[in-house]
């Protein structure tokens, strides 16, 4: 029996520690969030789909398609996405998974993860050029995910008890132009970026021993390297200056910066709540829990 309709799902991602220092080597964790979603529909349409290489969502259905071996191109599409674009939370990625989803799932074809993982990167390479795929992996996972350049990716469990907040300042994050900043500095880079390896290696031995005060130390100190390499904002700076001024344990930029988001650690959901309120009331346009 053929399907009328095909539906995809998908969640996002933040990165907790590793930002730019993991272009040079260094590890990056990265952290899926599995309340802030994509579901992507699929039907048949009388008017054919036109391949759009600047948009995710179209390159990934494409890439199924093609996979699929399938020429009639005679669908429509639409996404239901909480997850902001242009703020370091993997939105193309995780249109492009649940994209993916959709058109195996209105075929009756079956998908199995690492076919998945390849279309979707194939999306991305052709939607950012070069991606690492740490987006397209923790999009991917229910565990926080580590890695390493060139080496590759493993699993991390957290299980730490504890909650994060994510805080949208409201600007389009940068990163291109904000790796661009740090190659300028050349070698006065080099100090920052070694510390900010140092301290992603600091959270992840903190995370084994669920040490929170070590996580959310190692997290402050990160930002203020961050801050000194210059890709943080004025409105990135003030939601982490705001969350420690009201107690958090660790607060930081999180992506690429120069706008985004930041991250910030707390205790028990009732710290976060208020927490999250007051960043509000600071100039974020939005806030996320997360369990971890």
């Amino acid at each position: 029996m053929t399907k009328t309709y095909g539906v995809g799902k998908s969640h996002s991602k933040i990165i907790l520690t590793g930002e730019h220092s993991v272009v040079y080597g260094y590890p990056a964790i990265a952290l899926p969030l599995k309340n802030i979603e994509v579901v992507c529909h699929l039907k048949k349409s009388d008017q054919a789909l036109e391949l759009d290489i600047k948009d995710p969502l179209s390159t990934a259905v494409f890439a199924a398609l093609e996979y699929l071996e399938i020429e009639d191109r005679h669908l429509t599409y639409d996404i239901e996405s909480t997850v902001p674009e242009k703020r370091g939370m993997g939105s193309s990625a995780a249109v492009a998974i649940a994209a993916i989803r959709a058109v195996f799932d209105y075929y009756q074809k079956d998908l199995d993860n690492q076919v998945l993982e390849m279309l979707v990167n194939q999306a991305e390479i052709i939607a950012h050029t070069n991606p690492s795929g740490l987006d397209a992996k923790t999009c991917l996972s229910d565990q926080a995910i580590k890695f390493i350049r060139n080496v590759g990716f493993s699993e991390l469990a957290m299980d730490l008890d504890a909650q994060l907040i994510i805080a949208d300042t409201g600007i389009h994050g940068h990163t291109r132009e904000a790796v661009e900043k740090v190659e300028a500095l050349e070698e006065k880079a080099l100090p920052l970026l070694h510390g900010l390896g140092q301290l992603t290696d600091r959270i992840e031995l903190a995370i084994s021993a669920k040490n929170l005060d070590k996580i959310g130390q190692a997290m402050t100190l990160s930002h203020q390297l961050l801050k000194e390499l210059g890709v943080s904002s004025a409105e990135a700076n003030h939601l982490v200056d705001t969350a420690l001024y009201h107690g958090a344990l660790g607060a930081k930029m999180s992506g690429g910066g120069l706008g985004g988001c930041i991250i910030t650690l707390v205790k028990d959901k009732e710290a976060a709540l208020i927490l999250a309120q007051q960043l509000e009331e600071e100039g974020a346009v939005n806030t996320w829990i997360e369990n971890l």
